[in-house]
């Protein structure tokens, strides 16, 4: 079986749409019959099941662990890397060549990047980020999907495993200032979304931008980490989660473009909007410890407020 067999087979396997072979039952974000309140229900193998994702962090419960220390991402400069752009019914998705990989991080292995896609609510007035933050949705989320490089692609092995694949988590929110069209690789990412206005549509992705330009100025050595599932049927609970805590700012024209220009099947049917799952049930969380040296810092100015309000007092 060749690469992009293999691929397709992988991208639908973590993250199944309506129009992917692997998904038993139909689903929906935007129907009564189907929506994401019936999935336990639909797919009750893994979405009724105790290691649900998304979650609410909630960063005082969050506890260190010197385990999670930094990632080496192989490729995410590559501007050749974003192969295809596709309108899966139920969100707007970009494959990725093979070579893409990310390692450290806390992770038991290398972990070779599938394809990434996003979630949005309506517009940048209406949040639909899948995780929250202290109760806090952010407008979008932008998810990389990864699975263990020693399966090569076989993803009934990824499946299997409880940590088999791993999902890449960055909320995007609203550039403060008030500018357009914003960062250029933005733009240039949205400026297929003409293409790919229906259900099944496809555009090949011109050299041009990579992941390290979509991520910008991201910190990505600060992060959450927790073990859940997959946010859309089969809801597989195989995903070793990271969220990462510093955003990444888009200008409001170019997020709402996605909610008014993809549209969830044909040209009459309505603008793909909500595409995300409801919070589920918390799960135990995890971040790096607080430096030594920002101990150091917090102690140090605690002990010059102490002496002088000693020395005030004298």
């Amino acid at each position: 079986m060749n690469y992009l067999v293999v691929a397709v087979l992988a991208v639908c396997a973590l993250a199944p749409s309506v129009n992917c072979a692997t998904s038993s039952a139909a689903w929906c974000y935007d129907k009564p019959t189907c929506n994401d309140a019936l999935w336990p229900v639909l797919v009750p193998k893994y979405c009724n099941g105790t290691r649900q994702s998304p979650i609410n962090i909630v960063s005082a419960s969050v506890k260190p662990d010197s385990n999670l220390t930094a990632f080496t991402f192989e490729n995410f400069n590559d501007t050749s890397a974003l192969q295809t752009i596709l309108n899966t019914g139920d969100t707007v998705k970009v494959n990725l060549r093979r070579g893409v990989r990310i390692s450290g991080g806390g992770l038991s292995e290398p972990y070779d990047s599938l394809q990434f896609h996003l979630h949005w609510g309506n517009g940048s007035s209406v949040p639909g980020s899948e995780h929250t933050v202290d109760g806090k949705r952010y407008p979008m989320e932008f998810h990389i999907v990864n699975v263990k490089s020693s399966y090569n692609l076989n993803t009934t092995q990824a499946a299997a495993d409880s940590t088999g694949a791993a999902a890449l988590g960055f909320f995007i929110e609203v550039m403060p200032d008030n500018v357009t069209g914003q960062p250029a690789s933005w733009r240039t990412l949205t400026s297929y979304l003409v293409n790919i206005t229906q259900s099944g549509q496809n555009a090949s992705m011109a050299p041009g931008i990579s992941l390290d330009d979509l991520l910008g100025q991201v910190n990505r050595t600060k992060y959450y980490r927790y073990l859940g599932s997959l946010t859309t049927p089969e809801c597989n609970e195989v995903v070793v989660w990271t969220v990462f805590k510093e955003t990444i700012k888009v200008s409001k024209d170019l997020i709402d473009l996605f909610s008014t220009t993809v549209r969830f099947s044909n040209s009459s049917s309505p603008f793909m909007t909500n595409v995300y799952r409801s919070i589920q049930p918390a799960q135990p969380v995890t971040t790096q410890p607080a430096s030594s040296s920002s101990s150091s810092t917090t102690c140090y100015s605690l002990g010059l407020m102490f002496l002088s309000l000693i020395l005030g007092r004298s």
